[in-house]
């Protein structure tokens, strides 16, 4: 059952789940250095049209054959992350089912975050054209996520249908924190370009709530969607934490004062109301901010695998 898997998630994180996620941590070997019984890994490099940012997309493909449609795909942000939390017990789960092309979209970095490019990459840009400072550490860019997305849509989906071959009408985007807020962004101003949209502890206070705006525009697709909100409860600062540390995280709470607390839940009930858009909210109260992105992801590849809860 679903709160089975939370609670062994939970015991393997005990330590660290009030922790904010550590940016500077190399990413170390993964399952796609290790290999894997029931996947193959490729990789390929892109660069953004700047020049600024050097993306590494890998791609793992199902051993076993694809179904007459194709295999879903899961394209997967912040992918040096993703593909660290991926291990060979999942995806012997995933491969029972209905196993998805999993596209993780990183960064040419050993770092698990590259956190300048993301800055940038999972940002909307504001009105007007006016320059985008980040809410929390102000040296960083942002506004490029249309940008971004003409990458996806443009460079990263048809190589990836070079490598596998995948079902069109099976295609989610998944991300967590900025990368949730980048979800939102494709899912308000491009939602026929996936059917499914997972947004994990997305960072709906960026810009005081700019994102919201961005909402009344939104208009579903002809095609029904899916769309899935995720949100960790639990959230504290540490005591023993640097002063450098403890401004940003200040500053990061400050920032999400900016909405109210159920921002999420309330924009999964309005989301709800729309016609042929079927919604999920998720709430952790144990988990805060960091251990979402392993629990989110594990969740989301079992849903879109179709493995079948325990027990059943």
């Amino acid at each position: 059952m679903f709160w089975i898997r939370v609670f062994f998630v939970l015991l393997s994180t005990v330590s660290t789940a009030m922790a904010r996620p550590d940016l500077s941590k190399p990413v170390g070997p993964t399952i796609a250095d290790q290999g894997s019984a029931h996947y193959r890994f490729s990789h390929f490099d892109l660069d953004s049209v700047d020049g600024e940012r050097h993306y590494r997309i890998w791609v793992a493909e199902p051993k076993r054959d694809a179904p007459p449609s194709g295999y879903p795909v899961i394209y997967l942000l912040d992918g040096n992350a993703a593909l660290a939390t991926l291990d060979e017990a999942l995806l012997s789960e995933m491969s029972r089912a209905e196993p998805p092309v999993i596209v993780a979209i990183g960064y040419a970095t050993d770092l698990r975050f590259d956190t300048t490019a993301r800055a940038y990459d999972y940002t909307p840009q504001l009105p007007g054209g006016q320059p985008v400072v980040d809410d929390i550490v102000r040296e960083r860019k942002g506004g490029g996520a249309d940008t971004f997305l003409d990458l996806i849509e443009g460079q990263i989906k048809p190589r990836v249908s070079s490598i596998a071959p995948v079902d069109l009408k099976r295609q989610t985007l998944w991300g967590h924190s900025y990368g949730g807020l980048f979800t939102l962004h494709a899912l308000f101003t491009r939602p026929q370009s996936f059917q499914s949209y997972v947004a994990a502890d997305p960072s709906i206070w960026w810009q005081e709530g700019y994102i919201l705006n961005e909402e009344k525009g939104f208009a579903p697709p002809p095609s029904p969607i899916r769309v899935t909100l995720m949100r960790g409860m639990a959230e504290r600062v540490r005591d023993n934490d640097s002063d450098a540390v403890s401004a940003v995280v200040k500053a990061r709470r400050k920032a999400t004062e900016s909405v109210p607390p159920d921002a999420a839940a309330r924009l999964a009930e309005r989301l709800a109301r729309y016609s042929g858009v079927s919604v999920s909210y998720r709430a952790f109260p144990e988990l805060s901010h960091g251990p979402m992105l392993p629990v989110s992801l594990g969740e989301t590849l079992r849903s879109v695998a179709r493995v079948s809860p325990a027990g059943k």
